[in-house]
């Protein structure tokens, strides 16, 4: 089975990576971590002073490394739990990336966390998961964070 684990750095990944380590069996199992980060320099640097856009690139060479530490450190957890795992972080919107890359490597499932907004947040903010959910190409498991009581 191959499995695409869809992370960021919030407690909702962590969720859903460890549901995935303890939930699907490993053994003959796939999993690729895709970290997704937003390419928000690509539209707004070349309008930009040149003073702040060398301060935002170095900002964002700050979070491909904070996003290849999180891939890497799931990717250990992963491997202690008897997945073969690759990692790849790219630059993209989220919803796009995570659906072309599932499709490119021929995911079987795509697992990813869920912020549960509700609402006005919701609307305003989007829903990865959701989306994800609606155009994905194979089945999606949806990691709530688990409340306690």
């Amino acid at each position: 089975m191959r499995v695409l684990l869809a992370i960021d750095d919030s407690r909702y990944s962590e969720a859903a990576i460890q549901e995935l380590a303890t939930t699907v069996h490993a053994k003959g199992t796939q999993a690729l971590i895709v970290r997704v980060l937003e390419p928000l320099l690509h539209t707004v640097i070349p309008k930009m002073e040149p003073a702040y856009t060398a301060e935002m690139a170095a900002q964002l060479e700050d979070e491909r490394k904070r996003a290849g530490e999180t891939a890497a450190q799931a990717a250990d957890l992963l491997r202690r739990a008897g997945f073969q795992v690759e990692t790849r972080v790219v630059e993209n919107e989220v919803r796009t990336a995570i659906l072309d890359i599932a499709a490119d490597w021929h995911s079987d499932l795509i697992v990813i966390g869920s912020h549960s907004r509700k609402g006005v947040k919701r609307f305003l903010l989007g829903s990865v998961a959701d989306s994800v959910v609606r155009h994905a190409k194979c089945s999606v498991w949806v990691v709530r964070v688990r409340r306690p009581g």
